[in-house]
């Protein structure tokens, strides 16, 4: 039986080397964000150490004006951080890096067509892994166009989303073109709590379901049989 990785310790183990190594310049992360508040805590963490560029990309909303509501969300977010970081009087680089964004196509058929036959899947099993890799898949192609140094995604701080099964997703692709897989489980060390105090903070609008109709409606189910 093999041990159970800890993601979040691996993740540590490479910050800790860069932050030793002094380089003179922070290395290239794109970060694939499924929403700003799950963004929050992942870019307060990581943009002290890693050049940032977010990848919004999100097929499996489903609804239009769901996913415009959403990536106004993130891109208000960046801004926010951009200026308070900007703002200060004496900025210094090394506390962090300004955070790029890079919005996605709105994509909702490639969704439905890695979805087909897997509808009534219920919310975290083999439709919602389909769906990992749609992303992730496309995440990696930018990673490669644009030379990053690093990808990975900010869905492991969910408490409903599968760390290990991302992580196995983004260590294929990784292998497969060349850029590095940033391993995490951001859920760990308080981010999901912190990510909830961000969201109040900055008064982010947070979801309630994660984005495709399948997810939606069994929520609205469940809810009618409380």
């Amino acid at each position: 039986m093999s041990a159970i990785r800890n993601y979040q310790k691996e993740l540590d183990n490479i910050i800790e080397g860069l932050d030793k190594a002094e380089v003179e310049t922070p290395p290239r992360l794109l970060l694939h964000s499924c929403c700003a508040p799950c963004s929050s805590y992942v870019l307060e963490y990581l943009r002290t150490f890693f050049k940032i560029t977010v990848f919004y990309y999100n097929p499996n909303i489903s609804l239009e004006p769901e996913y415009l509501k959403r990536v106004e969300e993130q891109k208000r977010l960046i801004a926010a951080y951009n200026e308070a970081l900007h703002s200060e009087a004496q900025y210094d680089v090394r506390l962090a890096y300004h955070i790029d964004i890079i919005e996605g196509d709105y994509e909702p058929d490639r969704f439905f067509e890695v979805a087909r036959g897997l509808e009534a899947c219920p919310e975290g099993g083999e439709r919602c892994f389909a769906c990992y890799e749609l992303r992730l898949r496309k995440t990696s192609q930018i990673a490669i166009e644009g030379q990053y140094d690093y990808f990975t995604t900010t869905l492991t701080i969910s408490p409903l989303k599968n760390a290990a099964k991302l992580n196995e997703i983004g260590e294929k692709l990784s292998n497969e073109c060349g850029i590095k897989w940033l391993p995490s489980d951001f859920k760990k060390k308080g981010g999901y709590q912190r990510s909830i105090e961000l969201s109040k903070e900055y008064q982010l609008y947070r979801q309630n379901y994660c984005g495709c109709i399948y997810s939606k409606s069994e929520r609205e189910n469940k809810a009618q049989t409380l």
